[in-house]
């Protein structure tokens, strides 16, 4: 059986009693943790982006702020999560399903856990529909299964690669940043604004309705099918500030039944570190 990469809230509701099920909060920000612990679906693990899901360096310039974790280090927070290769993962985000969650997604794809599902529209929407919410820290069930991760199975490029391609006509660089950033008018991270040469801004948010859960899968379908045009996957990549909010719009792109794209995980926080070409449309 093949999942859905979405699970909305009701539908969580009717598997709850399953045995292998096992929720995951996503927490990204400094006040994630607190927010788990004020509230957070019932029996729900935790995860924090900074500290499980990437490997933050002392210089972003040397692979963005969110750098993907060592595939030996990523085993471990599996197995101390008690999740293996038969598990059926459900991952909530505090914020919609817009940060952490689509992150902590693709990064179980990637290394072959297949049945892995994030919550539509995050910790609010389970709220509304109802769903038990608790505020005690869940115990994780540590894995007997010791994971061996041998590589990122879902397709990468990096910094050289982008460089390469940056204003080759039959590669394709989507940045998923909002239209402010993009154009360089503000930029609240990062130290320079503005954006890679010749990549097209394409917010992640256009993949979203207003109460945080994902557009319907044929809506988005249609929407990059006209977008990405003849230009086949592998010479596409999509890429945000550091690597994280980038992954929201391969999440949609796989729930409207499209191929993956390649990540550009440093994405513009390493980009804009290294002395490269840069635009702005001010």
């Amino acid at each position: 059986m093949k999942f859905s990469p979405i699970i909305s809230a009701k539908e969580l509701q009717e598997i709850l009693n399953q045995e292998n099920i096992i929720i995951v909060d996503a927490g990204s920000g400094g006040n994630s943790y607190d927010n788990y612990l004020e509230k957070h679906l019932e029996n729900a693990l935790y995860v924090d982006l900074s500290k499980d899901l990437a490997e933050v360096p002392e210089d972003a310039k040397n692979g963005g702020r969110h750098p993907l974790p060592s595939l030996e280090k990523f085993a471990k927070v599996l197995q101390n999560l008690g999740i293996n290769r038969n598990s059926h993962l459900i991952i909530c985000d505090n914020k919609n399903s817009t940060n952490a969650a689509p992150r902590f997604w693709w990064m179980l794809k990637s290394v072959g856990i297949e049945n892995v599902q994030v919550l539509d529209g995050g910790l609010q929407s389970a709220e509304s529909e109802g769903l038990k919410l608790s505020n005690e820290i869940t115990k994780p069930k540590k894995s007997a299964e010791k994971l061996d991760l041998k590589n990122w199975k879902l397709p990468l490029v990096d910094i050289d690669f982008i460089e390469k391609n940056s204003e080759n006509p039959d590669f394709k660089i989507i940045d998923v940043r909002d239209k402010d950033r993009y154009d360089g008018k503000t930029e609240p991270i990062d130290k320079i604004a503005g954006h890679i040469p010749d990549a097209e801004n394409i917010p992640f948010t256009e993949n979203m309705n207003e109460d945080g859960t994902l557009k319907k899968p044929e809506l988005i379908r249609e929407k990059y099918q006209k977008e990405f045009q003849n230009i086949s996957t592998e010479n596409i990549a999509i890429h945000c500030g550091s690597g994280v909010t980038a992954c929201n719009t391969l999440l949609a792109l796989d729930y409207a039944g499209l191929e993956i794209p390649n990540l550009y995980v440093g994405s513009w926080s390493e980009w804009s570190r290294n002395n490269k070409k840069m635009a702005t449309n001010i």
